[in-house]
């Protein structure tokens, strides 16, 4: 009676070959990827960000950041020279208002 039993169930057993296993997880990895790269696209930038346009100066024997920034305001007849001082500052890294002779800063146009 036991032996008709056993006979009764169905042997379906899914067994993966090594092959079936690199498959899947070749497949795994391809989904993963894909997703990655539709997050990575998703999150980039759509242009709106853009940076402001500048201009590189070097700066000359005793010229400071206030005088770069007034001449930038007298020319553009936009802004005062304190916000673009700052900016400037930020613009270059610049951790003072210290300049040196020969160093090259970027300087907002507008």
């Amino acid at each position: 009676m036991s032996a008709t039993l056993q006979s009764a169930r169905p042997t379906t057993t899914v067994r993966l070959t090594r092959r079936g296993r690199l498959a899947v997880l070749l497949l795994a990895l391809v989904v993963l990827l894909a997703a990655g790269l539709l997050l990575a696209q998703a999150s980039m930038a759509d242009g709106e960000d853009t940076p402001d346009p500048t201009r590189v100066v070097v700066v000359a024997p005793g010229e400071t950041l206030w005088g770069l920034a007034q001449e930038t305001v007298a020319a553009t007849g936009e802004g005062d020279a304190a916000s673009v001082v700052t900016d400037i500052q930020e613009l270059n890294d610049l951790d003072s208002g210290v300049l040196q002779a020969g160093q090259e800063l970027r300087v907002p146009l507008g």
